[in-house]
């Protein structure tokens, strides 16, 4: 995400890293760059003009430190803008202290709202909360069976009345909260391809009868300025709390992000970043800033890391990594653990200076599955002692993970320079392996 945008700023800052001092002239040039790079991303004009005349009226009269460079100045001055521009605190989702508590979402057709009810749904589950999932789009009843095979998934019930009123549908699940003593309701409500009024209508109503703590808004990151058209008009109907920007792993070019609270004034609460159910985040607004300037966001990858990582196993490997121990068995569990984490590319860029270090190379997650194939394809007894696997053990491993032999053979070769390389290191701590070395 913010790929484009990013890289433009950055060869704004790079510019003016080779300027002895900041003068109004160069500042006024740099801010020229900057206001391009805003709205080529799709950023709405007026929110861009209001940034880029902060920034300029700070710049100008801001003190130059010896210390500091003019291009670090300018840095900190649109970092702290655009953190301004995002929301400076993060929002966080607001739960009734009497429960049952209710998350009414809505959006288009098509943004992702069946999707987020189901992400939501396991969030707070995972949070000890007993959830309850309303189908409260009647009209399109594929959305009615998507809610049921992703409530299945999650283990959470889904409420439904097939073609009922939306109204008594939601009516009904209410009800049936309150005898079953359900903490969190969350409405997967109708949408249709444009707005209209019979749409906000509906809304209106399901927000009268059940008093929802959140209205959240799923915007897709993807349509860019109409996002934010979106937010506007359903901000000025029904009052929305929080808006939830869903596909920002995909082509977003970052201007629904940077438009809809400056457009709206209404909070950026969530980002939807990929199809998992554990693919959603809180929206932070100094760490989202970070990212768009190529700063990296080290909190979050900490926290999905410490999330996702299982610590005792990794003081296990450890021990096995300096005693040189380290088979593919291990090797195919620190896979599984890095693929809980999210796409590999999201990862990376979460790391200050990886994502500039990786531009241009591209990270095949086929390949790693691939990998993956290869060493589920093998005995226990194999994947302890890689040296017995002989001509006729390759060909049946392969053969079971939809590889060649070759494929096989490489690996192989990889993981054995792998673990040459783990043996020279000796008692040095293990922070990791050349990408030329890992066998995908």
């Amino acid at each position: 995400m913010f790929d484009s945008l990013t890289e433009k700023l950055e060869a704004t800052f790079k510019k003016l890293r080779g300027l002895g001092t900041l003068t109004e002239d160069n500042i006024k040039e740099a801010l020229k760059e900057i206001r391009r790079a805003l709205l080529e991303a799709d950023v709405n004009y007026k929110v861009t003009k209001d940034f880029i005349q902060d920034v300029q009226a700070e710049a100008v009269g801001a003190e130059t430190i010896r210390s500091v460079e003019p291009g670090q100045l300018i840095v900190k001055i649109v970092h702290e803008k655009m953190i301004k521009l995002l929301g400076e605190k993060t929002a966080e989702i607001q739960i009734s202290e009497r429960p049952p508590s209710i998350i009414m979402i809505c959006g288009l057709q098509g943004s992702g709202k069946t999707t987020l009810t189901a992400k939501l749904g396991l969030l707070y589950k995972k949070k000890k909360q007993k959830v309850l999932l309303v189908a409260a789009d009647p009209y399109r009843p594929a959305a009615v069976k998507q809610l049921q095979t992703l409530g299945k998934q999650i283990d959470v019930e889904v409420f439904e009345m097939g073609q009922s009123d939306p109204v008594t549908i939601c009516k009904g699940a209410i009800s049936k909260a309150r005898k079953e003593f359900v903490d969190l309701i969350i409405f997967d409500t109708a949408g249709r391809l444009h707005i209209d009024e019979e749409l906000m209508n509906e809304l209106s109503d399901i927000k009268k009868m059940a008093n929802p703590r959140e209205i959240l808004l799923v915007a897709d990151a993807m349509t860019g300025q109409d996002a934010v058209n979106v937010a506007r008009e359903f901000h000025e109907k029904l009052n929305v709390t929080g808006v939830v920007l869903s596909k920002m792993d995909g082509d977003a070019r970052g201007g629904a992000a940077l438009s809809i609270r400056g457009v709206t004034g209404c909070p950026l609460k969530l980002v939807g970043i990929g199809e998992k159910l554990t693919d959603l985040e809180p929206f932070h607004p100094d760490r989202m800033a970070s990212r768009i300037l190529g700063m990296g966001d080290i909190v979050s990858f900490v926290e999905k890391a410490q999330e996702m990582v299982d610590f005792k196993e990794a003081e296990k490997l450890e021990k096995k990594l300096r005693k040189s121990q380290f088979t593919l068995e291990d090797f195919l569990n620190q896979l599984q653990q890095l693929k809980k984490m999210g796409p590999l590319e999201s990862i990376m860029e979460m790391i200050p200076g990886m994502g500039k270090a990786l531009k241009g190379a591209t990270i095949d997650p086929k390949a790693m599955k691939r990998v993956e194939a290869m060493v589920l394809s093998m005995t226990p007894y194999e994947r302890q002692n890689p040296k017995i696997i002989n001509g006729s053990r390759r060909k049946r491993i392969a053969a079971g993970s939809g590889t060649t032999i070759q494929d096989l053979n490489r690996m192989l070769k990889q993981f054995a320079q792998m673990k040459k390389m783990i043996k020279s290191m000796g008692k040095m701590n293990f922070k990791g392996l050349p990408k030329d070395m890992m066998p995908f």
